[in-house]
């Protein structure tokens, strides 16, 4: 089972991708695999094949219309079965006695 957490944008639309990442978002939750959503990237869980089939997706999505595209993965592959983004943020929780947050904090600001 592989945790991937991957970041895909491009590089040439100026200050403001949010409409590109969103089309890459649209593929990963179409996908059907498990996907959390962060302020950084996403990370998807899922089999090597299907994560990086996801991957090649999500390219081919930009690439039509995008002259440059970033994309930064971190991948961590581990013999066995699925649900590790939650069993590892619990393991965590755990060792320190305390839950941890798992959501944007702070004062809300958003025009910071």
């Amino acid at each position: 089972m592989v945790l991937c957490e991957m970041a895909m944008f491009p590089t040439d639309k100026g200050a403001s991708v949010s409409r590109w990442v969103a089309r890459v978002l649209s593929l990963i939750d179409e996908s059907g695999l498990p996907y959390q959503l962060t302020p950084m990237g996403t990370i998807i869980e899922g089999e090597w094949k299907e994560v990086m089939d996801l991957a090649g997706r999500c390219f081919e999505a930009l690439r039509q219309d995008c002259e440059r595209v970033y994309i930064s993965m971190h991948i961590d592959y581990r013999k066995g079965g699925g649900g590790r983004m939650k069993q590892k943020v619990e393991k965590v929780s755990s060792i320190l006695g305390r839950s941890l947050s798992t959501a944007p904090q702070g004062r809300g600001d958003e025009n910071r």
